[in-house]
């Protein structure tokens, strides 16, 4: 572990921006109000800027106007040292989904949420990253999804689901006009999303693709704050699409891996795509606007609810296409209080579902979404994010409730009028 490392990108990463962020806060207390950790559990540590402690005190002591004259006089925070790193490496994974429900009521505008991203960058150079993320990344590099996923798998998964269905998938295809990417939460748990994208899509004349060189969606390295890995695995996307000829590459029902590819990823790698980026939701919506998509007049009487995705919703823009596809097919769509850009974290976002030792913390943090669902009281919940989908039936399950979780693009499918 080195703290030297720590410090010198806390110091690379504080530009004008960041400056000005840690200047402006006038620790109100507003973002702590907001945090799903601190409001089901009470405990200060939690309050989201506080996170960023280590950052403030590096640009106290080191960049902070007149730092170098009030260092002299001892006026500067002490040097951040190991323990402090050790201390803060619990609070910046653990407790911190990347959710930016904080950085949305902060009177001052601090993008809280982003400064979490940049501690974490410090806190890759220090070698402290909790083990679940750096053997996903591991597995991410090496095999090509962080759940250790082969090409092998994948294919034999896909042609399961083009026989359940009757319809044909092709992998690879040069010159199709989309491709497909998929979260690995999608391919090993909720599989039939693949069978319900070729419905939808040959119902809609869609030309599709799914490559085997590059069908993951999730970018570990954008979780756990180290821009090497997530660069690589854009590339790997950004590769395959050329490869391929494709027009758009089509983001899943996956929270970061939108923002990752379409926001980020041109900054990752360094240049425009040839491609454009289109996340599924607004895929799906275009092609009702297009008359492309047909559903059944009879509708889903269910009373159900939708859990906004936040890097898709909150951080990604994706906010009115969802809405549009459940009263397509919803008869009884209930909204949440706070729905939309203010709704609660499922809790596993931000690589904290993959982070073993956040584990008792994260149920326990779905207290205030368990707030907010009981208010509703809905039969069903549809959500638009595979490992929102896993973190919200692991939480369901352990407080022993009894509400189904659907994923919004095979609620599309199963009412297509064929």
């Amino acid at each position: 572990m080195s703290a030297s490392a720590a410090i010198e990108t806390f110091v690379n990463n504080i530009d004008a921006s960041a400056a000005a962020y840690l200047d402006a806060c006038v620790h109100c207390g507003q973002c702590a109000q907001a945090c799903h950790f601190y409001e089901a559990t009470g405990d200060v540590r939690y309050t989201p800027v506080w996170k960023l402690e280590p950052m403030r005190r590096v640009y106290k002591r080191h960049k902070a106007p007149l730092s170098g004259i009030k260092k002299m006089f001892g006026l500067v925070p002490d040097e951040v040292d190991e323990d402090m790193l050790k201390e803060w490496e619990v609070l910046l994974y653990d407790s911190c989904t990347l959710c930016g429900r904080c950085t949305i009521v902060c009177p001052m505008g601090i993008d809280i949420a982003g400064l979490v991203r940049k501690s974490r960058e410090a806190m890759v150079a220090a070698g402290l990253v909790p083990e679940g993320l750096v053997g996903a990344a591991e597995r991410a590099i090496e095999i090509g999804s962080p759940l250790g996923i082969k090409p092998e798998t994948l294919a034999k998964i896909v042609a399961e689901q083009a026989e359940e269905v009757g319809i044909p998938i092709e992998l690879d295809k040069v010159g199709a006009d989309y491709m497909i990417i998929l979260s690995a939460m999608e391919i090993l748990n909720f599989y039939e999303v693949i069978g319900a994208l070729a419905r939808i899509f040959k119902q809609a004349g869609i030309s599709w693709t799914i490559s085997t060189e590059a069908y993951e969606a999730t970018n570990i390295g954008v979780q756990m704050g180290n821009k090497d890995i997530a660069r690589t695995l854009v590339q790997r996307i950004v590769d395959a699409a050329e490869k391929l000829q494709v027009k758009y590459v089509v983001s899943p029902e996956c929270g970061h891996a939108y923002s990752a590819l379409n926001w980020e990823g041109p900054n990752l790698v360094g240049k425009s795509y040839n491609f454009q980026v289109i996340h599924i939701l607004e895929l799906l919506d275009q092609l009702v606007h297009e008359g492309r998509i047909k559903t059944k007049a009879e509708l889903d009487q269910r009373r159900v609810t939708f859990h906004d995705p936040c890097q898709i919703v909150r951080r990604g823009g994706v906010v009115q296409q969802p809405r549009n596809l459940l009263n397509l097919v919803s008869g009884n769509f209930i909204e949440m209080e706070n729905a939309g850009v203010a709704n609660i974290c499922c809790g596993g976002g931000g690589g904290v579902s993959a982070n073993a030792r956040a584990e008792e913390l994260r149920i326990k943090s779905f207290a205030a979404k368990k707030k907010q669902l009981d208010a509703v009281g809905p039969e069903a919940l549809v959500t638009a994010c595979g490992n929102c989908r896993n973190v919200l039936e692991e939480a369901i399950d352990e407080y022993g409730m009894v509400l189904p979780v659907l994923g919004l693009t095979e609620l599309v499918a199963e009412y297509l009028d064929d």
